[in-house]
């Protein structure tokens, strides 16, 4: 195997592109990168003898197909929904395929065709979903190993902003899907606490944080996933009775956040018709009614979240722009579209801005009938704008993993996810030479 093509050149793609096309000068790989956006392609390989931009409209049948026919490991670095589409080519082309986004039912369903054709089709090899679980395989099958019984395992994960760059009330800014940070948490999270299945809807999720603290860092705050039970019987966990997977963010910023949601800014369900017409003051006064009394906009709001209207959570809104009579300029656009546009303005990366990575698992257990308590944590700080922790962290595992398949060092085919140690165990290693590196801690609790 010689050939591999990378559809998607996008915001997170450079760090996966990078190490591939550093590989192939040694290995003799042949690499095209394929985006929507020919200059972008261009730029992501330029400088490398054995790289080649390509063009693409993903939803070009004929077009995808001839690109998928001329590799053998396609890397699908283009959101998720569209994993689907490449992942039926590459069955019947019977190519090998790997991704960083969740692996969905549908992809599942295609496991057996993939492993009647001695496919790898790779998914959740990033960050969170990724590097997550191939730490946490590490940890609990060490914990095992050691004869301990896991009685609680909870993860957290959170792309910040590094602190010397934090220079907004919100403490935040976008270095992943600005959708996607718009529409967390839709829906209702599940997890387990003391053997009992826990349920927050989402109009009570950014309430409902709990504080975790973090070694050198300090306090975080955490909300819950939605996903946390899915993967008990994929870690060996299916009889553990606590097990938690959260979002971290900086103090203060879920107060705040549940103010958006409550206001319903994050409703991504309707359009608001002549939305261009409107300014944001006026479209928040569209949310207000005679049970918020007389007053400023402003002030109604502050009394429909029961905020003061100096309050912390109000300065937020009030930095954001929300009451500014400034048009909002987007035609019959839906609430969470304008908010999302608003917030590429005002959480945009500068170009000397520091990301940061924090992870952290904290497992409970009893070896030889002592209890015992361990983390383990990764702290990562990006190198600016476009050197970002983000994408360091979502695109060298699935970069080091593309490495892996072309050498025929993987055996694992079907549609799965990073929790084999043949998989784990040469990633994370060749990782630490990247500083990827995780400070792990122990205490007995008797």
């Amino acid at each position: 195997m010689n050939n591999i093509s990378i559809i998607g050149a996008g915001r997170s793609a450079g760090a996966c592109i990078d190490y591939i096309l550093d590989q192939s000068v040694e290995k003799n790989w042949f690499v095209t990168v394929a985006d929507a956006d020919p200059e972008l392609a261009r730029a992501r390989v330029s400088g490398y003898p054995n790289g080649k931009p390509a063009w693409l409209d993903v939803l070009k049948t004929n077009d995808r197909r001839d690109l998928i026919e001329r590799a053998d490991v396609v890397v699908s670095l283009l959101p998720a929904h569209l994993h689907l589409e490449v992942a039926h080519d590459c069955i019947k082309m019977k190519k090998h395929l790997i991704t960083a986004s969740y692996v969905s039912q549908e992809m599942y369903r295609l496991g057996d065709e993939a492993r009647d054709r001695d496919l790898i089709f790779m998914g959740e090899m990033g960050l969170d979903p990724g590097i997550d679980h191939m730490s946490a395989m590490k940890q609990i099958n060490d914990i095992k190993a050691r004869g301990g019984e896991i009685t609680a395992f909870r993860s957290y994960t959170g792309g910040l902003v590094a602190p010397e760059s934090d220079d907004n009330p919100w403490h935040y800014k976008f270095t992943w899907n600005p959708r996607n940070v718009v529409l967390a948490g839709q829906g209702t999270a599940q997890y387990l606490e003391n053997g009992k299945h826990k349920y927050i809807p989402y109009s009570r999720l950014f309430k409902e944080y709990r504080l975790i603290d973090v070694p050198g860092m300090g306090e975080f705050e955490a909300y819950a996933n939605r996903d946390s039970l899915l993967y008990r019987e994929v870690y060996g966990l299916s009889d553990i009775p606590n097990i938690l997977r959260g979002t971290l963010r900086h103090r203060h910023f879920c107060e705040a956040w549940n103010a958006l949601v409550q206001i319903g800014l994050t409703d991504g369900s309707y359009p608001i018709l002549e939305s261009e017409r409107l300014s944001y003051h006026e479209m928040m006064e569209g949310y207000l009614s005679r049970a918020q009394g007389s007053g400023s906009v402003k002030e109604r709001i502050a009394r429909l979240l029961g905020e003061s209207v100096d309050s912390a959570v109000m300065q937020k809104l009030e930095w954001l722009g929300l009451f500014r009579k400034k048009k909002i300029g987007l035609a019959n656009a839906t609430p969470a579209f304008i908010l999302e546009q608003l917030l590429l303005e005002k959480w945009k990366l500068q170009p000397k801005d520091k990301d940061m990575i924090v992870m952290q698992h904290e497992f409970e257990y009893t070896i030889d009938g002592e209890k015992k308590e361990s983390a383990s944590t990764l702290v990562m700080r990006g190198k600016d704008a476009e050197n970002t922790a983000m994408s360091k962290l979502v695109g060298l595992p699935m970069g080091i993993f593309v490495k892996l398949v072309m050498e025929g060092k993987i055996n694992s085919t079907g549609v799965n996810i990073p929790v084999m140690p043949e998989v784990y165990e040469p990633v994370l290693q060749e990782l630490e030479t990247y500083d990827v590196k995780f400070t792990e801690r122990e205490v007995s609790l008797s």
